[in-house]
């Protein structure tokens, strides 16, 4: 596999929920990373005393984090409202020739800056609110 254009990762979100997709802003910097929990099930009668899992019954999660520009005031707005809202609203993460995560996140930060001779930027972070569903490309 080659090398990938950061800017090829795209975030979109459902702003109406039927399923039509948007992009939600200029993102100059995103992150998607996922986590899962474990559950030791280690017991004295473990084979060596190692340490055993108990596989599939971990947390797993998925979080969002971003910087850059509103594409649009639309956009600026349907940001803010989710994050007061506390709504989890399902998204769309394309990872180029990778594939595409989507379900619920929610905003867990965004923080508004600029200088008074530049535009206006944001950084966002969002966390997974429920199952995420993934999609080879």
């Amino acid at each position: 596999m080659t090398a990938q254009k950061g800017r090829d990762l795209l975030l979109k979100i459902d702003s109406d929920g039927t399923g039509n997709f948007v992009t939600v802003a200029g993102l100059r910097t995103r992150r998607l990373a996922f986590g899962s929990d474990i559950v030791d099930a280690t017991d004295m009668e473990s084979p060596g005393h190692w340490r055993e899992l108990l596989s599939g019954a971990g947390l797993k999660r998925a979080s969002i984090a971003g910087s850059g520009l509103f594409r649009d005031a639309q956009s600026d707005a349907l940001v803010r409202q989710q994050f007061f809202d506390g709504a989890a609203l399902d998204y769309e993460v394309t990872i180029p020739d990778f594939g595409v995560v989507t379900g619920p996140f929610q905003i867990t930060a965004l923080s508004l800056s600029g200088t008074h001779d530049g535009e206006l930027a944001f950084e966002i972070a969002l966390e997974s609110a429920g199952a995420l569903g993934f999609a080879s490309l």
